[in-house]
């Protein structure tokens, strides 16, 4: 078979592959799936005291590129940073090889969004923070995640919208 020595790789890779035809039995995502890449280790955010209150610092990575878990597939997006620091701003290059840690992880889009607002908010402590990924098309449909801190309040009774 002329794809399995690289799937050979991946797999060694930790990246769970299965082909699913229309008659396989198998799940097509599996939590393994779900959970894939958060458990990495990623690197310390290095910050540096802020010296200015109440302003606003937007920080883009148009080059944002992380591995789709169940396919091997490549994703490519932007990844924008609002926040309002508090005691601490992000220092860029940190934060900028921070981001370049996801490139050959495998790891589900929205899962990379929540993740990196997490990482921010441990490592800055923001008055408040928003993380955008604007992923790219991949088979005809593009994707766009946010994640805010702190988190808005969920409802239990979520109303549709009209």
């Amino acid at each position: 078979m002329r794809g399995a020595p690289l799937l050979a790789v991946f797999e060694k890779w930790g990246f769970p592959f299965t082909y699913n035809s229309p008659m396989s039995k198998q799940p097509r995502y599996t939590p393994e799936h779900a959970k894939a890449g958060l458990d990495a280790r990623f690197p310390e955010i290095e910050t540096w005291p802020n010296q200015f209150p109440g302003y606003e610092i937007v920080i883009d990575n148009p080059e944002f590129t992380s591995v789709c878990p169940k396919t091997g597939l490549p994703d490519f997006g932007v990844i924008t940073l609002r926040y309002m620091p508090d005691k601490n701003c992000l220092e860029l290059k940190s934060y900028k090889e921070y981001l370049q840690s996801y490139r050959n992880l495998g790891i589900f889009q929205e899962n990379i969004v929540n993740q990196v607002l997490e990482d921010v908010v441990r490592w800055a402590k923001p008055r408040w923070a928003e993380v955008k990924g604007d992923f790219r098309p991949r088979g005809g449909i593009s994707t766009v995640v946010t994640a805010r801190w702190p988190k808005p309040e969920a409802s239990n009774n979520p109303k549709p919208r009209a």
